[in-house]
């Protein structure tokens, strides 16, 4: 339960309540503590359940529900309350936010608005310290030019998050004509992006879950449309709907994007809270990283996010230094993720992923480490140097192919 907002619902209205329970139910990073129906005793349950936050209905009783606000700001703290109405009155929410109340949404209840809430008061509380949900970490896993391997990290480094039980894990493959996140992990998808695209309108939580495709590691994949045309269908507003609720669904999110940049594309760094830009230890690919780098720039928020991963580290003796590599981009080197020709192709031949077809392997256990030192459970070396393992594995390993 650690990775879960717990969660106390109070509103004297059947109907409401029963509305508000059913889109809570349909988070999985959300429990439904208690429910009443009495504002006069809601503070009793918060005090015996503890929840992590209080979701107060004020159509019940404006009055009543203000008084319990100003009341829980004081005797529950760590309670953060967040308050609903059918009322847009100015007035009102202000007094609702004087009270002490977090968040204010407006019935009725859209999933995406929940979502964002929701994430919003995790983000508070991980900044005050609180053990409670951690919210959803977004990653972005981006090419600095085609054939890098950007779509083997981001299934392999979704993969690896999905091992631990504690996570809940989603790949978004945005490659919309040639993204192949589906050929890595063998599945054959009952729906795609432009599927649930199509239907974004009247899209909540439980018929996003059921779009998507469940793999035997854990993950969950939203594969590209499967055909070139429905590319088209697929636009930011749409977008922007799946991601929210993706993210109040799932502890990690993960993008595959493609090399377009296109809309799509920086919707999702944008969207992303740490962006993986995958680059070798060669000259045209840190030429591009330079680009890239360069145009981030302009945007403090993205060139921020930024994190550079050099794949097939150890490929062969004609390779860039590191040093040299980092002197030419201007940046630390954030991971390093070691050749393992003979590994990768099996993983690619045989659509199984590391974790699964070669659990032991260097390569597989630089995965587990990235993970980890997303999720801010490791603390990766320096310049994303390698453990001494992976060091005298690479002096060993034949300089061919890779990831």
């Amino acid at each position: 339960m650690a990775n879960v907002l717990r969660i106390a619902v109070v509103d004297p209205q059947d109907v409401s309540r029963d509305a508000l329970k059913a889109a809570l139910l349909g988070l999985d990073t959300v429990w439904l503590e208690a429910e009443c129906s009495r504002y006069e005793f809601f503070g009793d349950v918060v005090k015996q359940t503890n929840p992590d936050i209080g979701l107060v209905a004020l159509d019940g009783n404006p009055d009543k529900a203000l008084e319990l606000i100003h009341a829980m700001s004081k005797s529950a703290p760590d309670c953060a309350v967040l308050a609903v109405s059918s009322s847009t009155d100015g007035n009102l929410i202000l007094r609702i936010m004087r009270a002490g109340a977090k968040e204010f949404l407006t019935l009725p209840l859209r999933a995406e608005d929940l979502a964002a809430a929701l994430q919003r008061v995790a983000r508070q509380r991980i900044g005050a310290g609180s053990g409670g949900s951690r919210g959803c970490l977004a990653i972005a896993v981006t090419g600095a030019t085609g054939g890098v391997g950007s779509t083997s990290v981001a299934v392999n480094l979704a993969c690896a998050l999905a091992a631990d039980k504690e996570n809940t894990v989603a790949l978004i493959d945005l490659d919309l004509c040639l993204g192949d996140a589906d050929v890595f992990l063998d599945t054959i998808p009952d729906y795609t992006l432009s599927d649930v695209a199509q239907n974004a309108s009247r899209l909540d939580l439980t018929l996003l879950k059921r779009s998507l495709t469940k793999h035997d590691s854990g993950l969950y994949l939203l594969p590209r449309p499967v055909h070139l045309e429905d590319a088209r269908l697929i636009k930011t507003e749409e977008l922007t709907r799946i991601i929210g609720l993706l993210k109040a669904s799932f502890t990690h999110v993960i993008f595959d994007t493609s090399k377009s940049f296109g809309p799509l594309d920086m919707l999702a760094l944008s969207e992303a809270d740490d962006v993986l830009l995958v680059t070798q230890l060669d000259l045209p690919c840190l030429r591009n990283v330079v680009r890239l780098m360069m145009s981030f720039k302009e945007n403090h928020r993205l060139s921020d996010k930024i994190k550079i991963v050099v794949n097939r580290v150890g490929q062969d003796t004609g390779q860039i230094t590191l040093r040299k590599a980092q002197d030419t981009i201007g940046r630390e080197i954030y991971w390093q993720i070691p050749n393992d020709y003979r590994v990768m192709i099996e993983v690619r031949n045989n659509g199984v992923p590391l974790v699964q077809q070669a659990p032991k392997a260097m390569i597989t256990q630089s995965f587990y480490q990235l993970a980890d030192a997303l999720s801010g459970k490791l603390e990766q070396p320096a310049g994303g140097e390698l453990s001494s393992k992976v060091r005298s594995w690479l002096s060993l390993w034949p300089v061919r192919g890779g990831a």
